[in-house]
């Protein structure tokens, strides 16, 4: 299915800032759907055809939807789209029709047209649809949810809902479902729904809320004097026409979410709409995540203090061989460590709040690359880079991917290039996703394999490890041959499905 910047794009000559505004409504048009009881439709007029598009749709949680298919992606034209040929052209909301019949079931229409703020072109038409199958009984928390859905449909043709989306702000907030308070001008609440109520008695209100004032109320209530006026001061934005962001209520050992949205048909404030939500279940599991993350993250620095402590004897040890060949074997233990090492300290900075835990990568290459030219020739000087991001991977295949690369760019830069030699000795490591796999080439334009090599059959340990980690740990192959520009290439392909 087409996105609804695929299908505007494609069907419009609407401007960036039109299809963003579409977006952020789409984003917080459910309030609006649920008020009304209905589903929301957005339409938008293909040039010079009289034809409508639907390109997002929304359905109701408090009723049944009038549509049982989905309709994005849906063209209507002729009769059938006759309101919203008026509502486009005449810029306002329309209310006028009888109902229609779908099959056996009845559906009220409505049309309310879509507006930048300060701007006077219709760029697109909101269908308001209501199911009359199951018809709700006009008691209160019905009367007030439609009231406030009409504010809210006139706030639309005045292009001030959405309000606009506060940085780093996500899109989850409190539903209507959730609980919902309806503010006066003034600020006192005339409606509070059983669930707002509630909210408000986990935070210690003992008293009923209608008749209150809000503002007045939840600052009192929260433990932090700070915070309880920050919360204060928010409901008064609201009632001056503003949108602040959400805030987490605390009181007593309870967590409210708390949103709080003006209310300004026709550009008047008439009051705001707060909506809460108890979150106090959802705060407590946040917090045993979190020690548990702490908890990670500490083991994973101790592992990482461990590695280096055997890193730093075995160092000591290398000094005191006589040996040349055992030195050797014991600096490059050093540097397999130490590789290791790496990707625990990474995962012990890193915040996981998942089972699943992952590192990013690149930086854990690019300083197994630089200590690998750092240590090895040192009669010329190797330009090594990275071509790609290996991105975010988990931690099961950082481990034994770092100790690879650590291998092969070691191999490279200590045995590919000779002096004396023509041009400047390079190594690049190349990588790229495709298909849930990871495909990685270290490439060099050093001398190239000597004659007959074979990997399966090659007894240098360095290498036995590559090919072990590559098709035991990684479940993947490699690859060692000569490249036919010169110099020498490692392809590995790594699988990155779940294990």
């Amino acid at each position: 299915m087409s996105t609804l910047r695929d299908l505007v794009e494609e069907h419009t000559s609407l401007a960036p800032e039109d299809i963003e505004h579409l977006h952020r409504l789409a984003g917080d048009w459910q309030i609006v759907s649920d008020l009304s009881f209905a589903d929301l439709l957005m339409w938008v007029p293909i040039a010079d055809r009289g034809e409508f598009l639907c390109v997002a749709q929304v359905r109701p949680t408090t009723a049944p939807t009038a549509y049982q298919d989905d309709q994005v992606g849906r063209i209507s034209g002729g009769p059938e789209v006759a309101h919203l040929t008026i509502v486009r052209s005449q810029g306002r909301i329309w209310r006028e029709g009888d109902p229609v019949w779908y099959g056996d079931m009845p559906a009220r229409h409505e049309a309310v047209p879509v507006r930048r703020r300060g701007e006077a072109k219709v760029i697109a038409v909101v269908g308001r649809d209501t199911n009359l199958s199951t018809a709700r009984t006009p008691a209160q928390l019905e009367l007030n949810y439609l009231t406030t859905a009409d504010d809210l449909a006139q706030m639309i043709a005045d292009g001030t809902f959405p309000p606009p989306r506060h940085p780093g702000e996500t899109t989850s907030a409190p539903r209507i479902g959730d609980g919902l308070v309806r503010l006066d001008a003034s600020g006192k609440v005339t409606y509070a729904s059983p669930n707002a109520q509630s909210a408000y008695r986990r935070l210690g209100l003992a008293a009923h809320l209608v008749g209150e004032s809000l503002a007045e109320i939840t600052g009192r209530l929260v433990d932090d004097p700070l915070e309880g006026k920050d919360a204060t001061d928010r409901v008064h934005a609201a009632l001056r026409g503003d949108a602040p962001a959400r805030k987490e209520l605390e009181a007593r050992g309870a967590t409210v979410l708390m949103r709080a949205l003006p209310l300004m048909p026709a550009g008047v404030p008439i009051g705001a709409l707060v909506l809460v939500r108890d979150i106090t279940e959802v705060r407590r599991r946040d917090r045993q995540l979190m020690t548990k993350d702490a908890t990670i993250r500490e083991i994973h620095h101790r592992v990482k203090n461990n590695l280096q402590t055997v890193a730093a004897l075995l160092r000591l040890q290398a000094r005191r061989v006589g040996v040349p060949a055992a030195r050797h074997a014991l600096e490059e233990s050093v540097r397999r460590v130490a590789s290791i090492a790496l990707v625990h300290e990474t995962l012990s900075m890193s915040a996981s709040d998942t089972a699943d835990e992952a590192v990013e990568f690149d930086g854990i290459v690019d300083r197994v690359a630089a200590a690998a030219v750092e240590v090895g020739a040192s009669d010329f000087t190797v330009a090594l880079r990275r071509d790609g991001d290996f991105g975010v991977l988990p931690a099961e295949i950082a481990t034994p991917l770092v100790m690879v690369l650590n291998e092969l760019l070691q191999n490279a830069v200590e045995h590919a290039f000779a002096p004396p030699r023509a041009g400047a000795p390079e190594v690049v490591v190349s990588v790229h996703r495709f298909r849930k796999q990871l495909h990685v080439t270290v490439a060099d334009n050093g001398r190239g394999l000597p004659e007959g090599f074979d990997l399966d059959s090659s007894e240098r340990l360095g290498l036995q490890i590559v090919r072990t980690l590559a098709t035991g740990e990684l479940r993947g192959t490699i690859e060692l041959r000569t490249r036919a520009e010169g110099g020498t290439e490692a392809v590995m392909v790594v699988p990155l499905a779940k294990r």
